[in-house]
């Protein structure tokens, strides 16, 4: 007999009911419509897909722009019972003869593919053999030459479309959009009439947090400590720091491998699939690393480097927290930062087929995006509230889950010191860097000052009381509101725009932020959130119980259950199958193939407790 939708949802994926706007798009899909959704990284796209993918004729072609992506879902998919495969350049020539041979006679529900292979003769020819009623496009702003990710080869899933004997349902799927990108998107596609549903951008369970410390080597340190065992990323801004960050990580004894695109293919799928696997807790990436993959459990994502832009930094922390636990998401912001970005923006290559006028726009959008980004970097405000409504959503001025609302900020007019910095940087030329201008003004007689005169200079000692936090926070200002700059140099120096001038003449004010005396104590996201101590050992047991069932099946452990299905399961503690197929993320499959186990473990553990 057929299932339902709420029978494929709970008996395949183990999940009692659907997430917002999940069903609208899944009840849109199975009547033959197109889609286009934006929803945020963990918010349950695939399940849009996937159990419409289920209930439908034929096969649902995905196509995904990751190869890490395809294995994780295939392989989760096939855990829960769902005939499914990928085809990719990971394939030996014989397994994908294989697989074609076996999509073609309708073997499989589910096919993901890399868009390169749409273009194949052999591919179509399955896909028309087994009919396909849906295609569904992952990460689809990569169709956009305005999206921060353009792929050419997504350009060619029209033609796909288009070549097959019946037109498929198309769905298109992606974290963030902007206006234009969505435009792009649905003219690239050809999507008719698309359902469009935009899911709220908040992620609950995230907390975010900001910092500025002196020393960025042993901030990181300090945080991971706290995280020990926990698993995460963190991402560098180029290839030397994510090496440098990698050594430093593993000197003091963490698990951590190194991820970008400087290394060997087989050592970066090496270090994926340890990560992936548990045998490495810590990843140190570039934004090379992280599009697709479906890691749930991890529980931290700190961004060494400021992003250039709110799009790809949303993007990226929201790999943490997938499967609904807290988690934490941390920038470390230094104004080199914001010089490292735009020399990368400058020095980025824009799509061959645009114009001078088109690229110029282009670059402009790229420094727009920067300064709002610098802008998050620098607020007062609640992060949170930041992130909405910069993506255009209401939002309250407090969240009481970022570090700006556990410690708080003050604003303060520091319009005084920035005419005194800003006269210092056109007295001395505007040949020097945020450190020298800085101990000028705040009256420094080291022997590169004196020899180079400006003991001398009006400005010397005129902030000589200003702590030198303080003077950098006024920089800070100053690089935001766009007054000032750092050259794209080996060693930077400050310049001024026509941005200063209002401040020096005192026709405009600058405010800084500057953290409370006193901060309350900070908030952290808990893991043990909604249990006792004594769940949480139990939750400990099920994750050794887990880590065993994965390393025997060859699959990641978080494909056996995620965090959250264990954190379920150690505060329902069932005693039977029923109860088991209660806990949320636990279906028929995965019963059958862990549920004696697992009730094993906990009937146990029971028994020790005395319960």
């Amino acid at each position: 007999m057929k299932m339902t939708k709420l029978e494929a949802l709970k008996h395949v994926f183990g999940h009692g009911a659907f997430r917002p706007g999940q069903e609208e798009i899944v009840d849109h899909l199975l009547a033959g419509g197109d889609a286009l959704c934006v929803m945020p990284t963990g918010a349950g796209k695939s399940v849009c897909y996937q159990v419409p993918a289920l209930l439908l004729p034929g096969i649902t072609v995905v196509v995904s722009p990751l190869i890490s992506l395809m294995k994780d879902q295939v392989g989760a998919l096939v855990q829960a019972g769902v005939a499914a495969a990928y085809i990719n350049s990971s394939l030996t020539p014989g397994q994908c003869a294989k697989a074609l041979a076996r999509m073609a006679q309708g073997a499989y529900r589910i096919v993901y593919a890399a868009p390169e292979r749409l273009e194949t003769g052999s591919f179509l020819r399955a896909a028309a053999r087994a009919g396909v009623s849906m295609v569904a496009v992952d990460e689809a702003h990569c169709v956009s030459q305005w999206g921060q990710d353009f792929r050419p080869s997504y350009l060619n899933i029209r033609a796909f479309v288009d070549a097959l004997p019946a037109r498929p349902a198309v769905a298109a799927f992606t974290a963030t959009a902007t206006e234009k990108v969505k435009a792009d998107i649905r003219a690239a596609l050809d999507l008719r009439d698309p359902l469009e549903v935009t899911t709220g951008f908040d992620r609950p369970n995230l907390w975010f947090g900001v910092c500025a410390p002196r020393d960025k080597d042993a901030e990181l340190l300090r945080r991971l400590d706290g995280w020990r065992g926990r698993s995460g990323i963190v991402y560098c801004s180029t290839r030397k720091t994510v090496d440098e960050v990698s050594a430093l990580l593993r000197d003091h004894g963490y698990a951590a491998a190194p991820y970008h695109a400087g290394l060997p293919d087989d050592e970066r799928r090496r270090n994926q699939d340890d990560f992936l696997c548990d045998r490495v807790t810590v990843m140190v990436a570039t934004n090379a690393f992280g599009m697709g993959i479906d890691k749930s459990n991890v529980s931290f994502v700190v961004h060494y480097n400021m992003p250039a832009d709110v799009e790809s930094y949303y993007q990226e922390t929201g790999r943490a927290g997938r499967d609904g636990s807290p988690a934490e998401c941390l920038l470390l912001y230094a104004p080199q930062d914001v010089h490292t970005c735009r020399f990368l923006i400058e020095h980025s290559e824009p799509p061959e087929e645009m114009d001078d006028a088109q690229r110029a726009a282009l670059r402009e959008r790229d420094y727009e995006r920067l300064r709002q980004m610098t802008f998050y970097a620098t607020t007062a405000g609640c992060l949170r509230a930041f992130l909405l409504r910069y993506f255009g959503e209401r939002a309250p001025e407090s969240c009481g889950n970022c570090s700006n609302c556990d410690e708080g900020f003050d604003e303060r007019d520091a319009t005084r010191e920035a005419r005194v910095v800003l006269s210092c940087v056109v007295r001395t030329g505007q040949r020097y860097g945020v450190k020298l201008i800085s101990d000028i003004v705040r009256g420094s007689r080291a022997e590169r000052v004196v020899s180079l005169g400006f003991d001398r200079l009006p400005t010397h000692g005129m902030l000589k009381d200003t702590p030198e936090a303080d003077v950098r926070r006024v920089f800070d200002a100053l690089f935001a509101m766009g007054a000032a700059r750092l050259t794209d140099s080996e060693y930077p120096v400050v310049r001024l725009t026509d941005e200063a001038l209002p401040v020096l003449r005192g026709e405009r004010c600058v405010t800084v932020r500057v953290p409370r005396a006193k901060p309350r104590a900070a908030k952290r996201a808990e893991q043990g959130k909604g249990t006792g101590r004594a769940d949480e050992r139990l939750f400990g047991a099920l994750r050794a119980l887990r880590a065993e069932c994965a390393a025997k099946a060859g699959v990641p452990a978080y494909v056996v259950f995620t965090d959250a299905a264990l954190r379920d399961m150690a505060a329902k503690k069932p005693s039977n199958e029923a109860e088991f197929l209660d806990v949320s993320g636990v279906g028929d499959a995965k019963l059958r193939r862990w549920g004696k186990p697992f009730l094993a473990r906990i009937a146990r553990w029971k028994q020790e407790q005395g319960e």
